[in-house]
């Protein structure tokens, strides 16, 4: 495995979260007498170029950031021989999680060292790779606060937008097609997920894998606001699976639309409108995990 990395950090994540983390995962990159560099990305094209630029040095790209970040660097690794190695930095590092790649940024540059090689799928929302979980309806609303807050920070910023976006909420009807196969329901959201968790550690779709070549769709049909309420500490676990709100099917092309407009926010960020249509490419990135 190469010892030469490109750190692509985004200076502004969680507050500058992933800036502080750029000192400790260096140290111990240095420590360890690897060749690096650190970029600071501009935008999400800048840091497709870097990791382009990377991947034709033979630089291993590690990404310093949230999910954006990671699913941005996966859109632009997929399909070839590069790696990427992560470094969590943002808000909810919820690929990192799943993949069980410490947060603390000393110990995930020493497992972008000494870490394995795992093949994981990459999705696209409307051509635009993802690498988590997408999302529209009631999480629309949820996410425009999210992203919006200024004053709430850290994993609380899911909850306090999720309140604030349930009190105003009315129910939408979707058309979800799985693999051809259609469906009509009115309710909160649909989620379609390459990955199991999102928010934070919302174990959302616990039973998704990252390298079964499928996509798992959530649908969360109507029920009082209370009810959906209480369930909200379910998600953590995974309990709400066994809901008779929730709605599950699986496959490899999915295709939604909603009664009203929504955007579609994947890895924390909007990714697309609708009518959307998620595609999935099977063990597509090379990414770097802690050792079995």
């Amino acid at each position: 495995m190469s010892r030469r990395f490109a750190l692509l950090v985004n200076p502004a994540a969680a507050g500058g979260r992933a800036l502080r983390a750029v000192g400790p995962a260096a140290g111990v990159l240095a420590g360890a007498g690897a060749s690096f560099r650190v970029l600071e990305t501009r935008d999400l094209d800048h840091a497709r170029e870097s990791a382009a630029e990377a991947l034709a040095a033979g630089e291993t790209v590690v990404a310093v950031g949230g999910d954006g970040l990671v699913g941005c660097l996966a859109g632009a690794l997929r399909g070839g021989e590069g790696r990427l190695a992560i470094v969590p930095g943002g808000r909810g590092n919820d690929l990192a999680r799943v993949l069980g790649i410490p947060t603390d940024p000393a110990r995930a540059a020493r497992v972008a060292l000494d870490g394995e090689e795992r093949l994981i799928d990459v999705a696209e929302a409307n051509g635009r790779p993802f690498v988590g979980i997408a999302s529209l309806g009631f999480d629309s609303e949820a996410n425009r606060i999210a992203n919006e807050a200024r004053l709430v920070r850290g994993r609380l910023v899911y909850l306090y937008a999720a309140l604030r976006a349930l009190a105003g909420w009315r129910h939408a009807r979707f058309s979800v097609e799985v693999d051809g196969r259609r469906s009509e329901l009115a309710g909160y959201s649909v989620a379609v997920a390459n990955s199991q968790a999102y928010g934070g550690g919302m174990r959302l779709v616990p039973h998704a894998e990252l390298d079964d070549g499928r996509l798992d769709v959530l649908v969360v049909s109507e029920h009082a606001k209370l009810a959906w309420l209480r369930d909200v500490p379910k998600v953590f676990s995974g309990a709400h699976v066994r809901s008779p709100h929730a709605h599950w099917s699986r496959g490899r092309v999915v295709k939604v639309d909603a009664d009203r407009p929504f955007t579609v926010y994947a890895d924390g960020d909007p990714i697309a409108e609708l009518p959307l249509t998620v595609t999935v490419t099977p063990r597509a990135l090379r990414v770097i995990v802690p050792r079995a």
